[in-house]
């Protein structure tokens, strides 16, 4: 699952003891393995070798400019959502022919630096944004491709509402009934070639049988469109392939490759995956510092000097990570991280933030281990979407980044200081207005 093991009751990253650590970089602080990193996309590359296919790893689930050169150096592409994503990309040395740039709102901006980038693809959201990328394209006298977004009407039941995208409501993307008449309106555009059928239907999917259901219906759409005469030579599955907030709860990255590889094998296809957060889930804890302990009615709080500020994921999605001291009796050390641990000498806690908002919670009446101020929390599975989706709300600063290779530790993103913070605001510039 991941190199952050209990060794005699101490949590370490990898070879580094997390309570020397911390004592070097302080709370509240990520802290990345690049062992798990690295790992997670060589095994998931071994997993679907077969067919060869071109990773784009996802950006947006952890955005760590020294994280995306390792993935970059073992040849992975980048599946982007934003011009400053893109720039990240290039920053880290990937290949732009292997990058896909997504999201329904592309600026012109952002379109003419993907076009001059020469990426792989843009994922088509609408007709509207064809048109768009197809008139600046043509404006810079270049060509450049495309890979329409179908939505198959898919969704895992166990995905979060706000997190299903398959779905014909969403906004993500066309249905298939209109994908056939976007090809006949623009399937021979010379300045936007849309040449791929792009798909994504969320994240997490815990059963590669959602994935199943999905290819099959764009395989259908392809064959109608290649029968029609258009040039269809990619399909994009997307990612949301599941990461173990629990131990044992996402299927193998061989259970998905066993299922998609037969399907798409020998259809003539390149084939493309967006992997984000099973590839950087697992390497990423966040160790936060017990500041308080509180007793509400019958509830025990331990409040800590994290929040929803840098982890929002349990904020707005109920999302389950499990929590625990980074130093322990032995007999409370963890074999298994679940929701409610059979372990002696637990009480129910909750565990919650600073931040002057009631959703500021971490955990809900969680077994855990009895802890006091000054003692540290370990959230577990936090390298996806924690750091990017942090915030300066309550005018906090940036925690920093680390990340362990071995017995060795490197800050990646220092820890913001309050000057920092404000520095945008401390010159002042006038606007010239023109009527």
């Amino acid at each position: 699952m991941d190199d952050f093991q209990y060794r005699n009751g101490q949590l370490f990253a990898e070879e580094v003891n997390i309570n020397d650590l911390v004592a070097s970089v302080g709370t509240p602080a990520y802290i990345y393995s690049k062992r798990t990193l690295t790992s997670h996309y060589d095994r998931l590359t071994e997993a679907f070798k077969e067919i060869d296919p071109i990773i784009c790893y996802s950006i947006k689930s952890c955005s760590n400019l020294h994280l995306c050169k390792l993935l970059a150096e073992r040849g992975s592409g980048m599946d982007v959502v934003s011009g400053g994503e893109l720039y990240r990309a290039q920053l880290a040395g990937a290949d732009m022919s292997k990058v896909v740039f997504a999201g329904v709102g592309k600026t012109d901006a952002e379109i003419k630096q993907g076009i001059d980038a020469q990426i792989g693809y843009f994922n088509i959201e609408s007709e509207a944004e064809f048109e768009n990328i197809a008139a600046i394209a043509q404006k810079m006298g270049k060509t450049t491709h495309a890979a329409l977004r179908v939505n198959p009407d898919v969704a895992d039941p166990r995905t979060h509402a706000k997190t299903t995208t398959g779905k014909k409501e969403t906004k993500f993307g066309v249905d298939i009934e209109r994908a056939k008449q976007f090809f006949k309106s623009y399937g021979h555009n010379p300045h936007c070639r849309p040449t791929a059928i792009h798909l994504h239907i969320g994240s997490p999917i815990y059963s590669p049988e959602p994935y199943v259901q999905a290819i099959k219906k764009a395989l259908l759409l392809i064959n109608d469109l290649r029968a029609d005469g258009f040039t269809i030579d990619a399909l994009d599955i997307g990612g949301g392939f599941a990461a173990d907030y629990e131990t044992g709860q996402s299927p193998a990255w061989t259970e998905y490759a066993q299922a998609i590889i037969p399907l798409v094998k020998d259809k003539g296809l390149k084939i493309i995956l967006e992997p984000g957060r099973t590839i950087s889930a697992n390497a990423g804890i966040l160790v936060t510092e017990v500041q308080y302990l509180k007793t509400g009615g019958s509830k025990k709080f331990v409040i800590v000097d994290t929040g929803m500020h840098h982890l929002i994921r349990p904020a707005m999605y109920e999302a389950f990570h499990f929590i625990w001291p980074t130093q322990v009796d032995p007999t409370q050390q963890p074999a298994k991280r679940t929701e409610s641990p059979d372990l002696p000498g637990l009480e129910l806690t909750d565990v919650v933030g600073p931040v002057c908002e009631s959703s500021d919670v971490f955990a809900k009446q969680r077994p855990m281990p009895p802890v006091q101020r000054g003692d540290l929390l370990a959230i577990f599975t936090a390298g996806a979407y924690g750091m990017v989706m942090a915030s300066h709300y309550n005018t906090n600063p940036f925690p920093p980044e680390v990340l362990v290779d071995g017995d060795q530790a490197t800050i990646i993103r220092r820890r913001e200081t309050y000057e920092e913070l404000v520095e945008a605001e401390q010159q002042t510039q006038p606007v010239a207005i023109y009527s």
